[in-house]
Parts: structure tokens; C-alpha cells; sequence
């Protein structure tokens, strides 16, 4: 085994990959499973954000340098993410891990997957590329050095293992939550003296700083339409130490109380405490379903970036919760039609018809099943495969073709 000292079979070491905060949560998540599965004989290095730490990474470099979304806005941060690129292929190939485990951000950690190649290294990358909307001739690809693929949604494996590539339905990270004590939603109220009888609003405008200023502002003309007419309407606000900051700033302006709640526990107390969400699209959509809080899901890119994002993409919806269901249960709201009026039309459908969040919680609840919910957990499902990887030893390393 890699990295065994003389007379002493060491603890496997796994190198973990992780690029933006959603990255991060899903690497805390294994990295707690792998240590529960070995009884902690595990070893960590790599790059992750402050959850990975947590658990004991200690990351090569900060990850919100890496947290850019979108075809015109990495552009100018291109030369920094390529030397990224080439400090984490070093760092590998220095550490000569049993595994390297990158985790989706696919722009970043696939190119240092493909780096390494016929490194004697073992490929897994954790959340399956969206081939099935867009590019699809990556998934061909990313057979060609990847040794194990573990996918998040339960129609993902086919599109890979035609192609040859070992893939695993792991379930999605958000049906965790599902294991947790649910809070309580009147205590969380009252703890922050909201009437029991005031409507609140969970407002999620984004986990990256270039979805946080293009959504804060059209979230908060939204809650200001909404307030005329739903008297004593509050925000409750969950967020991300990454954009804490800018999301701080934003709700200044907000014209109803907004409270920003940055610690991990209290987000899920929101959910409990609220009547209906507005978020933006991501793995907010299925946290949101699992918890059975109707939402409003939406998103805008820039322009250019739309442009061409509308003629790549061949998907009907972007919440996970509507493509596993292929039906919208959660509406959304995307570019041209993510306005105030718009948002704020589709939120006051929810908060005022009963028949209409009854409908939507039961269309949740069915995606949360198709999800992988009520089986082993995600993260447990993902260690497994892991060391199941590392355990099969001498696997034939796998060639890149064009």
C-alpha cells in the first residue's frame, strides 16, 4: 500500500480535491463517514474550505479562489486557476496517496484527475458531471483515466458505464439532513421574537460571490413587492462563511427584518420556521424538498453567458427535484423571467394557497425517496465505494484517449 513505512503498514492516505463550499460540505461528510468505516485509521490531505478543516484537512490553499461559476466570468481568473491546477497535481504526486478523490467543480478537478494519469494513483471523483444536459462526449472522456465515478442522481450511472467507467449511485448530500433531529420551528421563532403568526420567508441568494450580487438585489425588490402584501413579513437568511460578507451587506437594503444566520446548525432551524423559500438553484433545491418547505427556485448567469448556456444545455429544468420527477414541482424562475414580479407572483401562489404547498411537499417527498432516501446515507455509501477502491489494490491504470 502507498505511503507504507518499513516494518509498519500506515494508516491509507486520501487525497481530497474540493472547490467550492457545496464541495467542501460534501468532503466533510466523507471524510466524518471514511474516519467512522476505518475507526480513524485514515489519513487526509488535499484542498477543502473550513468543514474539511473541521475534520482535520488542512487545505494547500484557500477554495474561494477557486469558487467562480460561469463561461465570461472565469475568464479572468484563468491564470490563477491553472497554477492551482498545477500546485494540487504536485502536492499528489508528492504525497503519493492510495486515492485522490476530487469532488464535482469539474472545470478545475478533472483537469487535475486527467494530470495524473498514469500516475499509479486511483481516480475517484465524486458527483457526476452533467452530461446528460450538456457535453455529453465528457462522459466518454472521463472513462479514459477515472477509475470510479460516484454520482449523486439515480439515472447518472448509465451515461458512464457505457462507456466503460465503474459508476456508483450514492444518493444526493441533502437526504443527510433527513437523518437529523428536525428542529422546531415555533422554538426557532421564538427565539428571535417572531410573532407565531408573522409570514417568514427563507431567502438563499447563492453559496458563491457572483450569484450573491446578481441575486441579493433582485431577491430583495421581491421581498419588497411581498411586503405590502403580507403585513409583518420577516427573512430569515442562511449563508456561507464565504459570502457572509456580501450577503451581510445586501440585506441592508432589504425592506423587511432580514436576520443572516452563517452557522451551519441554523439553516435547517429556518426551514422548520418558515412558511416558503426563495433560493437560488442548486443543492439548496433538494435541501429545501427534503425539509418539505415549498420554494421558488432562481438563477441568473451573465448575459453572455445565458446566451450560450441556452443554446449547450438540453434540459427541461435545472432543480434536481424537477429533473428527477421530469415534471416542475418547484417553479422556477431563470434570467429573463428571475424579476421581482415574476418571483414575487410564484411566492405569493405558495403563501397563500394551502392546496398549492400540499401539492409541492408531496412532488418533494417522492424526488427525496428517488434521491436515496430512507437507505444508508450518502456519505457512508460514497466511504464504502472509497475504500473499496483503495482496496482493490493493483487496478490497471487507465489511458487517456482524445
Amino acid at each position: 500500500m502507498t505511503g507504507a513505512a518499513a516494518g509498519e503498514e500506515r494508516p491509507p492516505l486520501v487525497f481530497l480535491v474540493a472547490g467550492e463550499p457545496s464541495g467542501d460540505q460534501l468532503g466533510a461528510r466523507l471524510m466524518a463517514a471514511l474516519k467512522a468505516e476505518t475507526d480513524g485509521r485514515i489519513r487526509f490531505a488535499g484542498v477543502g474550505g473550513e468543514a474539511m478543516a473541521r475534520q482535520g484537512l488542512a487545505s494547500l490553499f484557500p477554495i474561494d479562489e477557486l469558487a467562480v461559476m460561469g463561461i465570461v466570468e472565469v475568464l479572468p481568473h484563468v491564470r490563477r486557476i491553472y497554477r492551482r491546477i498545477g500546485d494540487t497535481v504536485a502536492a499528489v504526486r508528492a504525497a503519493r496517496p492510495d486515492v485522490l478523490v476530487t469532488i464535482d467543480s469539474p472545470s478545475f478537478t478533472l483537469q487535475v484527475s486527467r494530470r495524473l494519469k498514469g500516475s499509479g494513483v486511483r481516480l475517484v471523483h465524486y458527483v457526476a458531471p452533467s452530461v446528460w444536459a450538456w457535453k455529453p462526449w465528457r462522459a466518454r472522456r472521463m472513462a479514459g483515466y477515472l477509475d470510479h465515478l460516484l454520482a449523486l442522481l439515480p439515472f447518472e450511472p448509465p451515461y458512464f458505464e457505457k462507456h466503460g467507467l465503474a459508476t456508483t449511485f450514492v444518493g444526493h448530500p441533502a437526504v443527510e439532513a433527513a437523518g437529523m433531529a428536525r428542529p422546531d420551528g415555533a422554538a426557532f421563532r421564538a427565539e428571535r421574537a417572531i410573532p407565531p403568526e408573522a409570514p417568514v420567508l427563507c431567502v438563499l441568494p447563492g453559496s458563491r460571490r457572483g450569484e450573491v450580487g446578481r441575486l441579493a438585489p433582485v431577491f430583495g425588490r421581491t421581498l419588497g413587492l411581498l411586503a405590502g402584501r403580507f403585513p409583518g413579513l420577516r427573512a430569515l437568511v442562511p449563508t456561507v462563511d464565504t459570502v457572509a460578507d456580501m450577503v451581510e451587506e445586501a440585506v441592508r437594503d432589504w425592506p423587511v427584518p432580514a436576520e443572516v444566520l452563517s452557522e451551519a446548525d441554523a439553516k435547517h432551524g429556518a426551514y422548520a420556521a418558515a412558511d416558503a423559500a426563495l433560493a437560488a438553484s442548486g443543492t439548496v433545491a433538494v435541501e429545501l424538498a427534503v425539509a418539505g418547505l415549498p420554494a421558488v427556485i432562481a438563477y441568473r448567469l451573465n448575459p453572455l453567458t445565458a446566451f450560450l448556456a441556452t443554446r449547450m444545455i438540453r434540459v427541461d429544468h435545472v432543480s434536481v427535484v424537477n429533473l428527477v420527477l421530469a415534471r416542475e414541482v418547484q417553479p422556477e424562475r431563470l434570467q429573463g423571467r428571475c424579476t421581482p414580479s415574476e418571483l414575487a407572483a410564484a411566492l405569493e401562489a405558495l403563501l397563500h394557497d394551502p392546496a398549492a404547498r400540499r401539492a409541492q411537499r408531496e412532488g418533494c417527498a417522492a424526488a427525496a425517496g428517488l434521491l436515496g432516501l430512507g437507505g444508508p446515507v450518502p456519505s457512508l455509501r460514497a466511504a464504502r465505494t472509497i475504500l473499496s477502491v483503495i482496496g482493490s489494490g493493483g487496478a490497471e491504470r487507465k489511458t487517456y484517449n482524445d
